[in-house]
């Protein structure tokens, strides 16, 4: 019994929800505030883009390169390198197109990620409202007389298996919610690199 008094305590402390200053979002279970979408410009450092390079940003070339930079396997040394080459040989229009083809990846990449964190919270939510009916059909269980052990040994193991399930995927979303705050610093470093490339050039 005590192996299942240290799992429950330990549910009900990871079960508080943890939420940054300011209004609770139910949906949202980050300690980092939720910010639906990133805006152009808050990331870009440079000139603003102009019609011209949001067409380009749409062409092939560009946005097969764009999704390459946002991807998070390619290195920062790598993309820096792929940035400065591209910046040799085309022009101004072209090097903001790139920005905005990168940027409009890592938005779709992060909106993925926000969109999972989402459900993970919701099946969390699930999961802590079964083991609450588990720990309450347990308590009957345990102030009925005469008392059927069997019943009172299943229902322990029910709980002890969906309490380490539940604790199990918490840790993992500690982890998960950070994603969304590493697509971000790629974001504001890849713009920081293209931006210096297009300044070089002037």
């Amino acid at each position: 019994m005590t192996r299942l008094l240290h799992l429950i305590l330990a549910l009900s402390i990871t079960a508080l929800p943890v939420q940054a200053a300011g209004p609770v979002d139910p949906d949202w279970p980050c300690i980092q505030r939720r910010q639906p979408a990133l805006s152009v410009a808050q990331i870009w450092p440079g000139p603003p883009a102009g019609a011209e390079a949001g067409a380009l940003a749409e062409t092939p070339a560009i946005r097969s390169l764009g999704a390459e930079l946002a991807a998070r396997r390619t290195p920062m040394e790598e993309a820096r390198a792929k940035i400065e080459a591209f910046a040799a040989g085309h022009s101004a229009d072209e090097q903001q197109a790139l920005f905005l083809a990168t940027f409009a990846q890592l938005q779709a990449s992060r909106a993925r990620v926000m969109e999972g964190i989402t459900r993970y919270a919701h099946k969390q939510a699930g999961l802590d409202a079964d083991i609450n009916t588990q720990r309450r059909e347990f308590e009957r269980l345990m102030e009925a007389e005469p008392k059927d052990f069997d019943r009172i040994d299943k229902a322990e193991a029910a709980i002890d298996w969906s309490t380490r399930i539940f604790l199990d995927r918490q840790q993992s979303l500690t982890y998960v919610c950070e994603t969304p705050v590493i697509l971000e610093q790629r974001a504001f470093a890849l713009a920081r690199v293209m931006a210096a490339a297009l300044k070089a050039r002037e």
